[in-house]
Protein backbone atom coordinates (compact mmCIF):
# COMPACT_ATOMS: atom_id res chain seq x y z
CA UNK A 1 0.00 0.00 0.00
CA UNK A 2 1.30 3.02 -0.77
CA UNK A 3 1.25 5.36 2.45
CA UNK A 4 1.78 8.72 -0.07
CA UNK A 5 -0.06 11.75 -0.27
CA UNK A 6 -0.21 12.40 -4.30
CA UNK A 7 -1.56 14.51 -6.17
CA UNK A 8 -4.48 12.92 -7.51
CA UNK A 9 -5.16 12.87 -3.51
CA UNK A 10 -4.55 16.78 -3.47
CA UNK A 11 -6.80 17.00 -6.30
CA UNK A 12 -9.21 15.34 -4.61
CA UNK A 13 -9.33 17.47 -1.69
CA UNK A 14 -9.60 20.83 -3.78
CA UNK A 15 -12.47 19.57 -5.26
CA UNK A 16 -13.86 18.35 -2.05
CA UNK A 17 -13.88 22.03 -0.62
CA UNK A 18 -17.31 23.63 -0.51
CA UNK A 19 -16.21 27.25 1.16
CA UNK A 20 -14.32 29.88 0.25
CA UNK A 21 -13.19 30.40 3.94
CA UNK A 22 -12.39 26.98 4.01
CA UNK A 23 -10.10 26.86 1.18
CA UNK A 24 -8.75 29.86 2.07
CA UNK A 25 -7.75 28.15 5.65
CA UNK A 26 -6.39 25.14 3.65
CA UNK A 27 -3.96 27.13 1.38
CA UNK A 28 -2.39 29.12 4.23
CA UNK A 29 -1.94 26.44 6.18
CA UNK A 30 -0.29 24.65 2.82
CA UNK A 31 1.62 27.07 1.44
CA UNK A 32 4.59 29.47 2.35
CA UNK A 33 4.45 33.28 2.52
CA UNK A 34 5.89 32.80 -0.70
CA UNK A 35 3.88 30.39 -2.38
CA UNK A 36 0.83 32.10 -1.66
CA UNK A 37 2.43 35.45 -3.73
CA UNK A 38 3.62 33.36 -6.64
CA UNK A 39 0.44 31.45 -6.79
CA UNK A 40 -2.17 34.28 -7.94
CA UNK A 41 0.59 35.45 -10.17
CA UNK A 42 0.90 32.81 -11.82
CA UNK A 43 -2.54 32.32 -12.34
CA UNK A 44 -3.06 36.06 -13.49
CA UNK A 45 0.02 35.03 -16.11
CA UNK A 46 -2.27 32.48 -17.87
CA UNK A 47 -5.01 34.86 -17.74
CA UNK A 48 -3.42 37.41 -19.54
CA UNK A 49 -2.08 35.23 -21.93
CA UNK A 50 -5.44 34.02 -22.81
CA UNK A 51 -6.45 37.57 -23.46
CA UNK A 52 -3.10 37.85 -25.83
CA UNK A 53 -1.13 40.16 -24.24
CA UNK A 54 2.37 40.07 -25.46
CA UNK A 55 4.71 38.68 -22.89
CA UNK A 56 7.16 40.78 -22.42
CA UNK A 57 4.40 43.33 -21.52
CA UNK A 58 3.34 40.56 -18.90
CA UNK A 59 6.37 40.58 -17.49
CA UNK A 60 6.81 44.22 -16.94
CA UNK A 61 3.62 44.54 -15.63
CA UNK A 62 3.48 41.43 -12.71
CA UNK A 63 7.88 42.16 -12.50
CA UNK A 64 8.35 38.42 -13.43
CA UNK A 65 10.91 37.32 -15.62
CA UNK A 66 9.94 36.59 -19.03
CA UNK A 67 11.32 32.77 -18.58
CA UNK A 68 8.62 32.82 -16.14
CA UNK A 69 6.14 34.03 -18.83
CA UNK A 70 7.19 31.95 -21.14
CA UNK A 71 6.18 28.76 -18.58
CA UNK A 72 2.76 29.83 -18.58
CA UNK A 73 2.80 30.04 -22.09
CA UNK A 74 3.70 26.41 -22.83
CA UNK A 75 1.27 24.85 -20.17
CA UNK A 76 -1.48 26.90 -21.99
CA UNK A 77 0.03 25.46 -25.38
CA UNK A 78 -0.32 21.54 -24.11
CA UNK A 79 -3.86 22.75 -22.75
CA UNK A 80 -2.75 22.07 -18.89
CA UNK A 81 -4.91 25.14 -18.58
CA UNK A 82 -8.10 24.66 -20.11
CA UNK A 83 -10.38 25.69 -17.23
CA UNK A 84 -9.27 28.93 -16.47
CA UNK A 85 -10.55 31.83 -18.57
Amino acid sequence: MNSYFTLKDLAKLLVSINSVSEMENLLLGLLTPKEREELPRRIQIVKMLKKGLPQHHIASKLKVGVATVTRGAKEIQQGTFRSIA
